[in-house]
Formats: structure tokens, sequence, C-alpha cells
């Protein structure tokens, strides 16, 4: 089990990786929706950061739920059109 545990988390925090650097903000500049995108990015981001705090920490259970809200908070933001995002691939369901 601890191996399962292992790889998925592996794979969360590559997926979440992957779509952070795939994630451009959509709303022109100037635009509260901007300024919401750049919100949801910065989530995105720290939950990033706090995951990978917590793998170093041995805590695997609570990095790969960071790794999944971070990309939890990129896919919502696609999806709602705050961000420009590849739609094919495994990166995010819109």
């Amino acid at each position: 089990m601890a191996a399962d545990l292992e790889e998925k988390t592996d794979r969360y925090e590559r997926l979440l990786a992957e779509a952070l650097a795939e994630a451009t903000i959509a709303p022109p500049k100037e635009t509260p929706l901007r300024e919401s995108a750049a919100e949801y990015h910065e989530m995105a981001n720290s939950y990033l950061e706090d995951g990978r705090h917590f793998r170093e920490q041995g805590d695997d259970v609570n990095a790969l739920a960071a790794f999944s809200y971070g990309h939890a908070w990129l896919d919502a933001g696609a999806r709602i059109g705050l961000f420009d995002v590849p739609t094919d691939g495994h990166l995010f369901t819109v």
C-alpha cells in the first residue's frame, strides 16, 4: 500500500506541475477576472509548494491531498474560462 501511495503522490505532483506550466491566464489585463485567475494560479502554486513540503517531511498522505487540491483549483479555473489550457491530453478535464 505504501508503494501505491508513493506512486500516486508522484503522479499527482507531476500532473500539478505540468498543469501549472500549461495554464495561461486568459482574461484581459485590468479586469476583475484577471485578478481572479491570478489568485487561482497562486493557490495552485501554493498547494504545489505545500505538497512538496509535506513530501520532505515524509507525509505522502497530506502531500497527495495538497497536489489534488492544487490541481482542482487549476481545473476549475480552466472550466470557467480563467485559463487557456490544452484541450487534449491528460492535464485538464475541459
